[in-house]
């Protein structure tokens, strides 16, 4: 064999390695935001699981409240198909992942709410039910916030990699595209939510 022949061939060895390298980078990465979105999902099911338990735990007692608790009921009934529409378009799109943001947002807001006014009722802060209630939930926020934070760090970790050089180069022709981070875009749905206690 010539010298030449030589060179070309293990030149195109190392391109081939090199390509093979920068593939399964972005396959293990992709993988990760697909599991740390599967974490978000399960944390976002045991919230809706939750919301009905604690419609039903304070409904005897906020009998003026009828508003409030069915704001809760809608507000999950969003979210959840929201959450369904992320499934649906097969994962975490940027417009699915937006809704889903401004849904989740809006059910936080409205579950904030139903625990500040669950405060002017002695009788119902008392019962072990909603003291059990409110640390599940309470729990369940912070495992969403963990995931979401988690979620985030790998989107991040992945679309950073899809574009340094030479990732950037082959990326897109190996079908790796870059993946909505999971935020609330809307100002109103960041604002804190606003309690009545008249």
């Amino acid at each position: 064999m010539s010298t030449m022949l030589i060179v070309i061939l293990v030149i195109i060895v190392l391109l081939a390695v090199w390509g093979i390298g920068i593939y399964n980078r972005l396959v293990q990465l992709r993988n990760q935001v697909n599991n740390a979105w599967s974490q978000i999902d399960v944390q976002l099911q045991r919230r809706y699981d939750l919301i009905p338990n604690l419609v039903e735990a304070v409904k005897g007692y906020m009998t003026y409240e009828k508003g409030t608790l069915e704001a809760v009921i809608t507000a999950r009934n969003q979210a959840q198909a929201a959450r369904a529409h992320v499934e649906e378009s097969g994962g975490p799109t940027g417009s699915s992942i937006k809704e889903l943001a401004t849904a989740d947002a809006a059910l936080r807001g409205a579950t904030t709410n139903i625990m500040a006014l669950a405060e002017n009722y002695p009788q119902l802060r008392a019962s072990e039910n909603m003291q059990q209630l409110q640390e599940e939930l309470s729990s369940t926020e912070n495992k969403v916030a963990f995931a979401r934070q988690a979620y985030n760090d790998n989107v991040m970790l992945y679309n950073t990699s899809q574009q340094e050089f030479p990732a950037a180069l082959v990326a897109a022709t190996f079908g790796h595209h870059p993946v909505e981070l999971f935020q609330v875009d809307d100002q109103q749905a960041k604002k804190a939510p606003k309690v009545s206690f008249s």
